[in-house]
């Protein structure tokens, strides 16, 4: 979706119309993504950067295998990734430790999409409660972990609002 702004001044009596073509941030005009996924699971991060290599958009994937590494790294980074993937069963600090520091940080609002193995109400309201975006039950077949990836790249996260409705993805 584009739009055009008009600015009308006025110098030395003649009036100057400038016309900027702005472009709404939707994630369709978007060619390049980067992404953080953290997860203490050798085994799945490989899987995942498997999956995001078989996905046709340009995406930069950042893994962590420690909570603590992803929060490290998101503070000292000037670049903000376009969407976050967070396990939450890890030693140390938890996804749900992590997800409570990023909201609780000065990057608070960068998207959070929990993939997780679990599904029960109970952690996922939790999850919605701490201020995820959105959570995904990790799915077990390589075109499904492509589509979790797609759908996440694909929502306006600055437009998102999580419902009932939208905040769970099972597969």
């Amino acid at each position: 979706m584009s739009f055009v702004r008009i600015f009308v001044y006025y110098s030395f009596g003649i009036q100057i119309y400038i016309i900027f073509e702005l472009y709404n941030s939707m994630p369709n005009n978007m060619t390049n993504f980067t992404i953080f996924y953290t997860d203490d699971d050798e085994d799945d991060l490989s899987i995942f950067a498997d999956a995001v290599e078989s996905i046709p958009q340009q995406i930069t994937l950042q893994t962590y295998s420690e909570g603590q590494n992803f929060l490290n790294a998101i503070a000292e980074t000037p670049a903000t990734p376009y969407v976050v993937f967070l396990d939450l069963n890890m030693p140390g600090k938890n996804g749900f430790d992590v997800l409570e520091e990023l909201r609780n940080s000065y990057k608070k609002n960068i998207p959070v999409v929990i993939y997780s193995t679990s599904s029960e109400p109970g952690i996922i309201e939790k999850c919605r409660k701490l201020g995820a975006n959105c959570f995904i039950t990790k799915p077990v077949l390589m075109s499904d972990i492509r589509k979790a990836i797609e759908y996440a790249i694909q929502i306006d996260w600055n437009q998102f609002i999580p419902t009932p409705s939208n905040f769970v993805l099972k597969y």
